[in-house]
């Protein structure tokens, strides 16, 4: 390695460089592979646009505390107005705490392919609509 940099800088220098390169080559590569590790995870989240539908109040089939603790989150099954249920998380305290029989969701749709998504929201939503 130390002929190939002398190719390029003079005696000095690619020893210098040699040396620094030696020495923190792990480092170095670390850091190039968590940015790749950071950039592809970046490229491959973009789940696309979404565009907001309605707000439904469901009936709520079973909810299970995360951690035992609602202020913590829920998770639930709920009763959708097609029919089909559901599994829908959240980690929101305040809107955790609102879940009992019924809840407020918002219908969001993914413009490209039309698929649903489904959040929880406070109650307040579903009375305005």
């Amino acid at each position: 390695m130390l002929k190939v940099l002398s190719l390029f800088f003079d005696a000095h220098r690619a020893v210098s460089i040699y040396v620094f390169l030696k020495s923190w080559w792990l480092a170095i590569t670390g850091a190039v592979v968590m940015i790749a590790i950071v950039a592809g995870l970046l490229l491959l989240n973009d789940d696309g646009k979404h565009e907001h539908e309605a707000f439904l109040t469901v009936a709520v089939l079973s909810a299970t505390p995360i951690n035992g603790d609602l202020k913590n989150g829920v998770i639930a099954s709920v009763r959708l107005p097609d029919g089909s249920a559901a599994s829908i998380t959240s980690t929101e305290g305040p809107i955790a705490q609102t879940v009992g029989t019924q809840a407020c969701i918002e219908k969001r749709v993914f413009v490209e392919t039309g698929e649903p998504r489904y959040r929880f929201k406070l109650p307040r939503y579903c009375e305005a609509s």
